[in-house]
């Protein structure tokens, strides 16, 4: 079991009594003091536990968690936060949250908080390839191969083919995909999905291949083979 531990809080007195009390009890700690580096060091996707503050500079806690599950990451979660009201806590866990810790908090509480989603977490099998047929990505190394052959992608089409993957089968729309690859929570009006989707469908269905990519019109496109 992963004994790395992300902590995303800018008040400094609040993070040096967390990283203090991690460590002694024997956890490797890292420390954002903002939302954007949290968001940063979040989508490493390495550590076992987030503690996350609601209120932070740059990115607030609800954004920072927002995109982290619109990345696919499925890490738990802790918002740690003087945000009390029955309201904030509902709208945190809403969101995506495991947990909601207020403070001031016993830091025993917190070490049972953690104790129990790393629990929850090593119940699940650890995904580290996500397939389609002979289509395949394995997430630690970022390699795609189709069959024997290894194929490259740039970053962005990556980020596109994992969506893909993550819901194969299913019928991807064109919102889904501006919010979970591009991170837009608008329609930009422009055919950067297209573009994307096109170069992503030619490098991975080649010459005597069954097609994988499909677009299913007036809905989006969907990953799989043809019944």
């Amino acid at each position: 079991m992963s004994r790395k531990i992300l902590l995303v809080e800018d008040d400094r007195s609040t993070a040096d009594y967390v990283v203090k009390g991690l460590t002694e009890a024997g956890f490797v700690v890292d420390h954002a003091d903002n939302g954007r580096d949290g968001l940063f060091h979040a989508t490493d996707g390495t550590y076992s536990v987030i503690i996350l503050d609601r209120m932070l500079p740059g990115l607030d806690g609800l954004s920072v968690l927002s995109a982290i599950r619109a990345s696919g990451i499925d890490t738990p979660v802790i918002f740690l936060s003087a945000m009390a009201s029955l309201d904030e806590r509902v709208k945190g866990l809403e969101q995506g949250a495991d947990d909601y810790l207020v403070k001031p908090f016993g830091f025993a509480e917190l070490l049972a908080r953690i104790a129990n989603l790393q629990r929850r977490g090593s119940a699940k099998a650890v995904e580290t390839v996500l397939t389609c047929a002979d289509l395949e990505l394995n997430l630690l190394t970022r390699k795609v191969r189709r069959g024997n052959l290894a194929i490259t992608l740039q970053p962005r089409e990556l980020r596109l083919l994992e969506f893909l993957l993550r819901h194969s089968g299913e019928v991807v729309t064109r919102t889904m995909l501006l919010e979970g690859v591009w991170d837009y929570h608008f329609d930009p009006g422009t055919n950067v999905i297209d573009v994307h989707v096109s170069r992503l469908r030619k490098k991975i269905e080649l010459p005597g291949q069954p097609p994988l990519l499909h677009t299913v019109r007036g809905a989006g496109y969907r990953l799989g083979l043809e019944p």
